[in-house]
C-alpha cells in the first residue's frame, strides 16, 4: 500500500495541500506534460471543473480517465 505524499498549491490565490498516492502523481505529472503545462495548472483545470467532488477525487478520477484512454 502506498503512502500518501502531500504537496503545497495555490488555488485562486489560496494555499492548500493536497494528498494523493505516488501513483496518481505521476498521472498527473505525466498528464501536464502532454500539455506542456505545470502540474499546478492541470490541478487548477480540474479544480475548476469538479463540482461538488473533492479535489484529491477529482485528481484521481481525471488521472484513472487519461490512463484509460492510453489502455485502448
Amino acid at each position: 500500500m502506498s503512502t500518501l505524499r502531500k504537496r503545497s498549491i495555490s488555488l485562486a490565490g489560496h494555499a492548500t495541500s493536497l494528498a494523493l498516492e505516488p501513483e496518481f502523481w505521476a498521472a498527473l505529472e505525466a498528464m501536464a506534460r502532454e500539455r506542456s503545462a505545470p502540474v499546478a495548472r492541470l490541478i487548477l483545470d480540474i479544480d475548476a471543473g469538479r463540482g461538488e467532488r473533492l479535489l484529491a477525487s477529482a485528481c484521481r478520477v481525471a488521472a484513472l480517465n487519461w490512463a484509460r484512454t492510453r489502455a485502448t
